[in-house]
């Protein structure tokens, strides 16, 4: 799949407390693909920290703030989960207005783990079907989501994975969706 991606922009859209291996290692696959992979997030911090395990992880640099991103930028939109991380981007209206404008657009979305947080607060959710880290299952559901327990759900633009273990079925989902 080297440099399949060549001139797609991806934007993953996190804060403090994002799923070390569920930003990094998407970001790193798709970069390896030929895309060209923007970190967005709210303020002005020039880094983010991860969270691995059960303890605070490395730092990942910060691209762009989120006040000067615009999604018409951008192919398509990768969402870490981590519980602080989607936790915190929930009630940041501009996270969920950012994350709605790639709904409206029709661009992929792509969401692991915690991340369909956001789905949820976005109205993406609402009809779809999706999946998640098995504790948002009725979380989903609540919103008009149907849940499944599977490596990786594609329906329509939305591209959803449960955990770090399916990141590489995720990490190809997103490919081959920008590819198509």
């Amino acid at each position: 799949m080297a440099h399949a991606l060549n001139g797609k922009q991806v934007a993953i859209l996190a804060t403090d407390g994002f799923e070390q291996s569920e930003l990094q290692e998407p970001k790193r696959l798709l970069e390896t693909w030929g895309a060209t992979v923007t970190v967005i997030a709210p303020g002005d911090a020039s880094q983010i920290r991860g969270w691995k395990g059960k303890d605070w992880g490395e730092s990942v640099a910060v691209d762009q703030a989120l006040a000067a991103a615009k999604p018409d930028a951008y192919h398509a939109l990768v969402l870490p989960g981590g519980v602080i991380n989607p936790d915190k981007l929930r009630i940041d209206a501009q996270a969920v207005d950012f994350i709605k404008a790639f709904g409206a657009s029709g661009k992929p979305v792509a969401a692991i783990c915690h991340g369909p947080w956001l789905l949820v607060e976005s109205g993406l959710a609402k009809g779809r079907a999706v999946t998640s880290w098995p504790s948002l299952k009725t979380d989903l559901s609540n919103a008009g989501a149907q849940w499944r327990d599977e490596e990786v759900v594609v329906d329509g633009n939305l591209i959803t994975s449960r955990k770090p273990d399916d990141i590489p079925a995720f990490a190809d989902a997103v490919a081959k969706a920008l590819a198509g």
